[in-house]
């Protein structure tokens, strides 16, 4: 007959705590290793104080009912974190689970793939399961409450002593590593859900305040002949350093390249993931002031320009607006299920060129309109173009980019990129179609960047202080055509003159307030980036 194997809950803990340090935090102890400067007193120190600290949280809750369910919940969250920390890289932070809690079953359906539920098959269910099925003999309450203050007593001070020993070598370490603390599985993971949620708790019943409640269009918009447009197109993962207009050595850029746009190649993205940079590029913050909290509090660049009477309009091919079209019309294409654009719920950019055509013929006021591109999101870098552009070969056919060679991983993201130079110049090509009607302009900038295995790094959502630069560094791209020139004042040669000044994500919003006029308090003349290129009779003030 079998007999389940027991142990008290203090060893259980013991056990726990060797085994998610040594089974699911690889990243964490490599990165420890080569900070440390290999085995030494230091390192083996450090490492020691980790797992003292790590078992005295876990002896915290070793109570009879609490013990094995909390023992699960750390294994289980521990194997899915480490899966995409040693797979991709990425730390698993406050950021990272916000653009997660807003993401697609489609998009999210790439990353569960047989390999990651391999991984937690092994790394997290079977654990469990051992945890679950083993007899923990407990102590009466009083002795238990004694024996576990005990113990996590003298495992504190065992990790007190152990640092104080290298007081100036674990805090300094720390201090300038902290990506290194942020892979520790899945304690940093863990935290960083427990903040968000205060975060989404505490913001729950946060009241939007207006902004620009004086916004009214200028002079030279209200006295145009035709209505002028302004097409936004925000752009998902297009990290810069892989365009052509910006001097990579692939032509990503063949058809922009022929229409005469306005490149900005210093361009820097507000974050390293969607949830945070597209409301940061809509928000009147800068960077250095911006919170989500601030950003759900605030009116966004849509509803100034609506409040100004210009028909604002968000098209969305990707997660939603992130609250920043609550208040204007919103629609999202990828319900288009019959679309030959769209399979499996996911749609490709192409599926707006027809819905703008449509919409330009019929315009009869001044309009801004945003598409929000699918763009290069990965790790399905395939599903972003269509055959007709895989012109980078061998390309990575599948979301697992562990079973792809980084030439192949790199191919599939440059044709993404080629794609969305077709997309993009498709849109200037129609804003050219309606010239007799339209007066139109066009502004590209992407939400953030992608690591593609640089330094062992792949995808996006890196903590921003120590994210690298294929994250931050982004596209930023404008087109004007002749008679929006020419009403409004702009100077294209000075636009390409200048254009090679730091930009970032700070000057969309009051880049794009300049291109519609738009007179405001809110406005902000030193952060639109075309302000002295335009005559100065034209110029929102």
């Amino acid at each position: 007959m079998f007999k389940r194997p027991s142990t008290g809950s203090i060893p259980l803990c013991f056990l726990v705590a060797i085994y998610l340090l040594a089974a699911l935090n690889l990243p964490f102890f490599n990165d420890a290793f080569n900070v440390f400067g290999g085995f030494h007193a230091g390192f083996f120190g450090f490492a020691l104080a980790v797992m003292f600290l790590i078992t005295a949280g876990l002896v915290l809750v070793s109570a009879s009912y609490v013990i094995k369910p909390a023992l699960v919940l750390v294994i289980l969250s521990g194997a899915v974190a480490s899966y995409f920390t040693d797979t991709f890289g990425v730390i698993i932070d406050k950021e990272m689970l916000r653009n997660v809690a807003v993401t697609t079953p489609q998009e999210a359906g790439h990353l569960i793939t047989p390999p990651f539920l391999l991984h937690v098959l092994f790394f997290g269910v079977l654990p469990s399961a051992f945890v679950l099925l083993v007899r923990v003999r407990h102590r009466p309450f009083i002795q238990m409450l004694a024996a576990n203050t005990v113990v996590v007593t003298l495992l504190l001070l065992g990790c007190v002593g152990l640092a104080l020993s290298n007081y100036a070598g674990i805090s300094s370490n720390i201090r300038q590593h902290r990506d290194m603390m942020a892979k520790l599985t899945p304690f940093s993971p863990i935290t960083s859900a427990i903040s968000l949620g205060v975060s989404a708790y505490r913001d729950a019943g946060v009241v939007r305040v207006p902004i620009g409640l004086d916004a009214r269009l200028g002079p030279v918009i209200a006295k145009s002949v035709r209505p002028v447009v302004t097409v936004i197109v925000a752009g998902e993962t297009a990290r810069a350093m892989n365009f052509s207009l910006n001097g990579y050595a692939r032509e990503t850029n063949p058809e922009l390249k022929a229409l005469g746009v306005v490149n900005f190649p210093q361009t820097t993205s507000c974050g390293t993931a969607t949830a945070v940079s597209l409301p940061c590029m809509f928000s009147v913050y800068r960077k250095k002031d911006y919170s989500d909290r601030k950003a759900r509090s605030t009116d966004t660049l849509m509803d100034v320009l609506h409040r100004a009477g210009i028909e604002s309009v968000w098209w969305d091919n990707n997660t939603g607006s992130k609250g920043i079209a609550d208040l204007v019309s919103f629609a999202s294409v990828t319900r288009q299920k019959d679309s030959v654009f769209c399979r499996d719920g996911e749609c490709l950019d192409e599926i707006f060129v027809a819905e703008l055509d449509r919409k330009l013929a019929g315009v009869t006021r001044n309009t801004t309109i945003v598409l929000h591109q699918a763009g290069s999101h990965g790790p399905a870098y395939f599903q972003r173009y269509p055959d007709a552009f895989r012109r980078f070969m061998p390309d990575c056919r599948t979301a697992q980019l562990s079973d792809c060679s980084n030439e192949e991983i790199l191919n599939a993201y440059d044709n993404t990129i080629l794609y969305t130079d077709h997309n993009l110049a498709a849109v200037i090509r129609l804003l050219k179609k309606h010239e007799a009607t339209v007066t139109g302009a066009m502004i590209y900038m992407s939400d953030h960047g992608e690591s593609l295995g640089e330094n062992g790094l792949y995808l996006h959502g890196a903590p921003y202080m120590f994210a690298p630069v294929q994250q931050t560094h982004v596209p930023f791209i404008t087109w004007f055509s002749d008679s929006y020139a020419q009403v409004t004042g702009l100077s294209l040669a000075c636009v390409q003159g200048i254009a090679n000044a730091p930009a970032s994500h700070d000057n969309l919003f009051h880049t794009v307030l300049g291109m519609m006029n738009v007179v405001t308090n809110v406005y902000d003349r030193s952060l639109d980036v075309l302000e002295p290129c335009r005559s100065q009779t034209t110029t929102a003030s």
